[in-house]
């Protein structure tokens, strides 16, 4: 009861929260956090199931989320025609002989039982990619020239950008089975040092590889599962709705010129804000969708005995559990969770920025909100990600008004005021250590801690 208490009180307070900065600030600064939050959420669930069920320690969450970024440019943008003209039968050779060295590199390693075993991989792949760079070179540098500044890449198959979502985890889980194979059988701080140099690999390869994903250049324009502003400013339903909505207000306008004008203010205000909870809505849903699959997996015998394997290896092993099968599986899981995350945040911005990604930043963040939250326990996970990520967004307003006030009497050109102004985007790491430090030394278990379940 008390832990269900805890939960209540928990999220009562930051929707608390979320509220006075609709009051304070504007609903569209609450719906934005509130959207980033939710997204957050899923990521820190993901991270959760791998470290909070089975101990698996995965330094290379951004990675994992890149992928899931680069899915909603294979899903949703539509293919360059003059890019596959251009290039696009070299590729299609290229990718062959990839599948063709992954495919023999997997018969070597289950059929031959030789010595020379390892001779023979190594021989194949550094004899197979140097062919593979002869015949994909000239049709990626065909495909880059085609009108480099704005396409220069061969784009996607033009379906729904939600379907990158789940191609986002299945791109993810198919990367993270490659990992565990190699990282698996290593001890946890090699397993932690294995997974961030692969992460910095894909990053890296996202942020090259323009014919695949522009890049630097970035991929502006993805569709989008909810309506775009101008579509509803331009919407006579949308406009009728507002004009009903605020008719109180634009009645007590005698002045037409002067109603036009509030009401256009208004449309333009109210389409962000409809946007913004029509992701929320389907951001909830996911989250939602998310916890009660994971709560059930978590009081299934599966999720008991990946805890037993959490908490002793050797016992479970003794008990005849294959601990590194299941730790591929849950290493799997999480990681698609996390690669879904990924596409659901390139199709909140709307645009895909690989440059944004940067591995040990945003991994750090998100690790914190786990073990903010409370490790093994998905409600932690998720109020780790609420209270993390309102803490990141809002430590910039509060630190301005904390300097405002107690120097609301020195003038602006101090210098005093000028540095602590420009160190503004400082407070947020300061803000968010002393907020894991109260944490960690009041609530060293996380602000909901694991949950004993008693069967």
């Amino acid at each position: 009861m008390r832990n269900n208490l805890d939960i209540k009180l928990a999220f009562g307070v930051m929707a608390l929260l979320l509220v006075m900065i609709g009051f304070l600030q504007s609903w569209g600064v609450a719906l934005a956090i509130l959207n980033l939050c939710l997204i957050s959420a899923v990521m820190s669930m993901g991270v959760n199931i791998q470290w909070g069920y089975s101990g698996l320690i995965n330094f290379g969450v951004m990675g994992f989320l890149a992928i899931g970024g680069f899915a909603t440019i294979i899903v949703s943008v539509p293919p360059v025609t003059e890019a596959w003209s251009a290039g696009g039968f070299g590729i299609i050779l290229s990718g062959l002989i990839l599948f063709i060295l992954i495919a023999g590199i997997f018969y070597v390693h289950r059929k031959w039982q030789s010595k020379y075993k390892n001779y023979l991989l190594f021989f194949l792949v550094i004899s197979v990619i140097p062919i593979m760079k002869l015949v994909a070179g000239p049709s990626i540098s065909a495909i880059e020239s085609i009108d480099a500044a704005t396409s220069g890449f061969l784009g996607g198959f033009d379906l729904p950008i939600i379907l990158s979502w789940f191609v986002g985890a299945f791109f993810a889980a198919i990367i993270a089975f490659v990992i565990g194979k190699v990282c698996l059988g290593l001890r946890s701080d090699y397993l932690a040092i294995s997974t961030l140099l692969i992460s910095g690999i894909v990053v890296s390869y996202v942020k090259h590889e323009e014919w695949l994903t522009r890049g630097v250049k970035n991929v502006t324009g993805l569709k989008r599962p909810a309506p775009f502003e101008v579509d509803l400013q331009n919407s006579d339903w949308f406009v009728n709705f507002i004009e009903y909505l605020f008719k109180g207000r634009l009645s007590k306008i005698t002045d037409f010129e002067e109603k036009v004008i509030l009401l256009n203010d208004l449309v333009m205000t109210s389409s962000s804000i409809f946007v913004k909870l029509c992701f929320s809505l389907i951001f909830s849903i996911v989250v939602i969708t998310l916890l009660v699959f994971s709560e059930k997996a978590l009081r299934s015998p599966w999720g008991r005995m990946m805890r037993a394997i959490r908490d002793n290896e050797d016992a479970a092993k003794a008990m005849g559990k294959d601990v590194v099968k299941r730790h591929l599986h849950i290493f799997m899981i999480g990681s698609a969770i996390i690669g879904f995350s990924g596409a659901m945040l390139v199709t909140y911005d709307g645009l895909f920025t690989p440059a944004s990604y940067q591995p040990l930043r945003y991994t750090f963040i998100i690790w914190v909100m786990v073990l903010l939250g409370g490790t093994g326990n998905n409600y932690g996970a998720i109020i780790g990600a609420f209270v993390v990520w309102f803490i990141w967004i809002e430590s910039a307003p509060f630190a301005l008004f904390v300097i405002n006030t107690l120097m609301s009497g020195i003038d602006n050109t101090n210098q005093l005021k000028m540095h602590l102004i420009d160190s503004i985007p400082y407070f947020r790491y300061l803000m968010m250590g002393l907020g894991l430090l109260v944490v960690m030394r009041y609530r060293p278990k996380g602000l909901l801690p694991e949950k004993i379940i008693k069967n």
